[in-house]
């Protein structure tokens, strides 16, 4: 009896001991008073996921076009930096979504979707127009 329980007691222990798994990163989506909250700073990245049209005829200010559309982002996130923080957005959250996504599935660690540019220009956040990348 004792030899079983020290068996079921070192058996215990060892699972125990093995290699812990990493919590998956998730998507965080964020409304935009949510996002007016947050701190940007040199690790933070503002993604535009929308077409050059889309962003050029209007765009929140500080901004960075990378066209999910268009095979741009699929190409350009390779050589992105995983540790910096993304906040995406595009014209409704679908877009955002599925780049933040691609994100997440790539190993990146800090991803944030803003969903649609009219709700965050309509919430007041800073917008600039009229510039390519």
């Amino acid at each position: 009896m004792k030899s079983l329980l020290f068996s079921l007691a070192l058996l215990f222990f060892f699972s125990c001991a093995g290699p812990q798994q990493q919590t998956p990163v998730e998507v965080q989506n964020l409304t935009p008073a949510q996002f007016k909250a947050q701190r940007m700073g040199r690790k933070t990245i503002l993604m535009d996921v929308r077409t050059p049209e889309e962003y050029a005829a209007g765009h929140l200010e500080g901004a960075t076009n990378s066209d999910y559309r268009g095979g741009a982002f699929a190409q350009e996130f390779e050589s992105w930096d995983k540790n910096k923080v993304y906040y995406l957005y595009c014209a409704s959250g679908n877009r955002s979504g599925k780049a933040a996504e691609l994100l997440r599935q790539a190993g990146f660690k800090h991803i944030y979707d803003l969903g649609g540019f009219p709700a965050l220009k309509e919430a007041g956040l800073p917008t600039e127009e009229g510039s390519e990348k």
